[in-house]
């Protein structure tokens, strides 16, 4: 791992690793991300299902999860996140899937994972795995450091006149910042990180960073994008509010049972979770 990749992930809470995959890991990736799309699992939902025009994401398949074990354990990645984040263990926790095609659907909402999922320390990460070449323009977009700051409410994102309506309320956590109007206003109000990538490169993303975007346009009409979420040492429990409506216990919705014992700052460890190192 070079020095410069472990210092920009440190402190931008992003980077970019080009060629981390080959042709082989690559079609591996895109095998289990097909089977996931044709055999989705409760968590997947879509919209503009057709032939033409179709917008679908999953996460955590547990009808996939034998397939994603095995798969994580024949990537590089447990030794690039020991290398990268200086963990002596690393974890393997899900996948998310990512399909977009017919080049209408528009950009993903700003967010932190964070807001759903009940994750701290630095030890997590994101693998973004693109099978196509995806333009700056189409690219997922990151505000550089965002993951060193302030823990925000979730958005409900089901209102369309505000992408910021708070998922859990009552004012425990911030309300997330409308990047996107600030953006309009002052094109530089954020300092905005994105890349343009080839097949078997792979964005690392720190899950608490503010991320967004991925849209695609006739020019760019379909992307395909699976996501591996890991974890290492310094990974610990960090629960969300439990007065919310919004249906989220304060381990999520993602492995309730198997997380149902950990307290504040416990270590973030179960047995469900595929060890890799």
């Amino acid at each position: 791992m070079d020095e410069s990749k472990r210092s920009a992930f440190d402190e931008d809470g992003a980077v970019l690793i080009e060629g981390c995959l080959n042709a082989e890991q690559l079609a591996m990736c895109r095998q289990v991300f097909d089977w996931g799309i044709e055999n989705p699992g409760p968590n997947a939902h879509s919209l503009f299902d057709g032939s033409v025009q179709r917008s679908h994401v999953d996460n955590a398949n547990p009808f996939a999860k034998g397939r994603l074990d095995e798969l994580v354990a024949s990537l590089p990645f447990g030794q690039l996140f020991a290398d990268l984040w200086g963990s002596k263990h690393v974890w393997y926790f899900a996948e998310e899937l990512f399909l977009k095609q017919g080049g209408r659907a528009g950009r993903s909402p700003w967010h932190q994972d964070t807001s759903y999922l009940p994750w701290g320390g630095k030890h997590f990460a994101n693998a973004w795995i693109s099978f196509e070449a995806v333009p700056k323009r189409n690219a997922l977009e990151i505000v550089r450091g965002s993951y060193l700051g302030t823990r925000h409410d979730g958005s409900t994102f089901q209102n369309p006149d505000d992408p910021t309506e708070p998922l859990h309320g009552g004012g425990v956590w911030p309300r997330l910042p409308d990047i996107e109007a600030e953006r309009r206003i002052d094109p530089n109000a954020y300092d905005i990180l994105s890349w343009a990538t080839q097949p078997g490169d792979v964005l690392l993303l720190h899950p608490g960073s503010l991320h967004g975007g991925g849209a695609v346009d006739a020019d760019f009409p379909d992307r395909h994008t699976l996501v591996l979420r890991f974890f290492g040492d310094d990974a610990v429990f960090s629960p969300l509010p439990d007065h919310s409506d919004s249906g989220f216990t304060p381990a999520g919705v993602l492995y309730v049972e198997e997380l149902a014992s950990l307290k504040a700052g416990d270590p973030f460890r179960a047995p469900c979770f595929r060890q890799l190192i």
